[in-house]
């Protein structure tokens, strides 16, 4: 049985998460939401997306981040043949920063 995304219960989560304005707001929201663990596992795995898009090597990520070799191989593998998320992200943080 594969576990559909596309929920009525994480459309309502996305929404509430593009309604936090600042950098604080999303320490606060996250902190109530997740366990501190998740939230440093999803953080690890943009930091490690990040790594790979710099042609980093897995040895060295893993190394820099503490990722497993198959937190890594999941992280390229979705960078390789996911939505383009990381890609789109990756983009605007750019722009931003220009």
């Amino acid at each position: 049985m594969t576990k559909k995304l596309r929920t009525e219960d994480v459309k309502n989560f996305f929404e509430a998460v593009l309604t936090l304005e600042d950098v604080e707001e999303c320490y606060e929201f996250f902190e109530d939401v997740c366990t501190v663990n998740e939230v440093l596992s999803i953080a690890q795995r943009f930091a490690v997306a990040k790594m790979l898009r710099t042609k980093e090597t897995y040895k060295d990520i893993a190394e820099k981040t503490g990722a497993s070799t198959a937190t890594i191989s999941r992280v390229n593998r979705a960078l390789n043949y996911g939505n383009d998320g990381y890609d789109k992200v990756f983009a605007r943080l750019k722009e931003q920063n220009k």
